[in-house]
């Protein structure tokens, strides 16, 4: 059995909970153990929730029917995605996107301008990434486009099993081919965090963040101000914990024994 693991000695009661979904709730589309009874313990308990997600391949309306499937009923505005931070950003910016990602995320864009100053916008394109459409990004990213990353991962547990490459790749290809750096719009960027942060209506040292990603979940949290609770589960390989400066708040072996330390 894992070693629950904390860098807490006093600790006070949380007042807002944010949680990753893929590897921490689900694991490959299906419930992990236990997650949905930690989550009505949270409801329960009147503790704020919200959902994010650093998924790029889906619309937000997918994930919501996606974990209505699964007994978790959720309302839309309660999920945070790289996507819907992208699409507040291109329109208080008043930028027209070029969009590489996914066909299926197309709609969380839909209704944004389509001219005037550009921005592509990078995301999980899977199979459909191509040369030609990455070589469009970058010569407009060398004539001034701004340059948008929906995510920074270097990899994600996919339906396999196995650790496949993400989207993290990809921008750094770009930002090494251009000499530009990318604005990233997901964890474990401080803004992504704000916004939901600001959603729960408390301060960023009242929240904690509970993920799979020792870097983008945890690192990024504890870096904008939260708690940040690692579980052993999804795409966590053992030492990760290591790896993080400070350490995580807590090391749990699952969200279940992440919920009963946050709630003690």
């Amino acid at each position: 059995m894992a070693e629950l693991q904390s860098s807490v000695t006093g600790r006070r009661p949380i007042q807002g909970l944010l949680l990753d979904l893929d590897g921490v709730v689900h694991v490959r589309g299906k419930a992990w153990p236990g997650s949905l009874e930690a989550i009505a313990r949270v409801r329960t308990a009147n503790i704020p929730l919200k959902f994010v997600t650093n998924t790029t391949r889906v619309p937000r309306r997918r994930i919501v029917e996606d974990l209505g499937q699964m007994g978790l009923q959720v309302a839309m505005e309660d999920v945070f995605t790289p996507a819907i931070s992208a699409r507040a950003f291109l329109l208080r910016e008043n930028l027209a996107p070029f969009l590489v990602a996914h066909p299926d995320l197309r709609e969380d864009f839909a209704g944004l301008p389509e001219q005037g100053r550009e921005a592509v916008v990078l995301g999980d394109a899977c199979a459909h990434f191509t040369y030609d459409t990455l070589n469009v990004a970058f010569r407009k990213i060398l004539r001034g486009a701004e340059f948008l990353a929906l995510a920074n991962n270097r990899n994600f547990l996919d339906r396999d099993g196995e650790l496949s490459l993400d989207l993290g790749a990809f921008v750094s290809a770009l930002e090494y081919a251009s000499h530009r750096k990318a604005l990233v719009l997901g964890k474990p960027s401080p803004l992504f965090f704000a916004l939901a942060v600001d959603s729960l209506g408390c301060a960023a040292e009242d929240v904690a963040m509970i993920g799979d990603d020792a870097e983008a979940d945890v690192g990024g949290a504890m870096a904008a101000g939260l708690m940040g609770v690692l579980v052993q589960t999804g795409k966590y390989r053992p030492g990760q914990e290591k790896e993080l400066d400070p350490p995580a708040t807590f090391v749990a072996q699952n969200l279940t024994d992440a919920i009963d330390f946050l709630l003690f």
